[in-house]
């Protein structure tokens, strides 16, 4: 499997970066994973020589503005998500609105839309995993956003994906908010394979506190090969990581073969 990241918080080289995510997945099937919070996705998949108008499927982890504003620069596309990213969401602290830039009704027309809480077969070796179940004690249980009518948003819309390869599981996440170790654990339940290869993407952890120790010790218990924190996961955290992993800087223009 080859990975292109098209945007990540991090310039790399001649390639631009803002706060967000955006990636190439190529493997049996070739899609996009999550569009940024503008159009710097495209500019970077020109600079890498990459023919957007070749992809037809664009798989959005969840309804936040910096995985799903690049939506406002795509069409005619088949669009996966889970039916709740389109709900009108915002930041708790100062109101701003986070949400997608677009309604239900308009990717309707806009896109050939398929939402699904249910894991979904994008091909024989990709899987959008839908809604992740959150089962264990220590992710997920607090939150910095809202809902349209004032009620906490914990983000349920939040998925991955989950590809299969001759070396295990390559799990690519948006943000986390379902709990990284939740993710994983629901990969593991989807496809019946304990082996799980590599991790990449927004782990969503802010600080090197109990939590973030959890999920290293957890991603440590499975033997986990390959391990990518970005976007979301921040300096503390990315720091904690570097001392048990020796991870890299995920940078846009990064380009990771599985």
């Amino acid at each position: 499997m080859k990975l292109t990241v098209l945007n990540d918080n991090a310039p790399g080289g001649i390639f631009s970066s803002e706060h967000g995510l955006s990636y190439i997945i190529e493997d049996d099937k070739t899609l996009l994973f999550d569009v940024g919070p503008s159009d710097v996705f495209i500019k970077n998949a020109k600079k890498a020589n990459i023919d957007l108008n070749k992809i037809d499927i664009v798989a959005l982890s969840h309804g936040h503005y910096d995985h799903g504003n690049g939506l406002l620069h795509l069409k005619n596309k088949t669009l996966i998500c889970h039916p709740e990213s389109f709900i009108k969401r915002y930041s708790r602290n100062n109101t701003k609105y986070i949400g997608l830039p677009i309604s239900i009704e308009h990717a309707k027309k806009k896109f050939n839309l398929i939402t699904t809480t249910k894991p979904y077969n994008i091909s024989d070796n990709i899987i959008f995993l839908g809604e992740i179940p959150r089962e264990n004690d220590f992710e997920a249980k607090s939150t910095t956003f809202n809902k349209e009518d004032g009620s906490p948003d914990f983000v349920i819309d939040d998925s991955a994906l989950v590809i299969k390869s001759e070396k295990g599981l390559i799990i690519v996440t948006g943000c986390s908010h379902s709990g990284i170790c939740n993710i994983i654990n629901y990969a593991i339940k989807v496809t019946g394979n304990k082996n799980v290869y590599a991790v990449i993407g927004g782990f969503h952890l802010k600080k090197a506190d109990e939590v973030t120790m959890k999920v290293i010790n957890f991603i440590k218990n499975l033997n986990i090969k390959k391990v990518y924190p970005s976007h979301c996961t921040e300096l503390p955290a990315l720091s904690k990581f570097y001392e048990h992993f020796k991870i890299k800087q995920v940078k846009s223009g990064d380009v990771f073969i599985f």
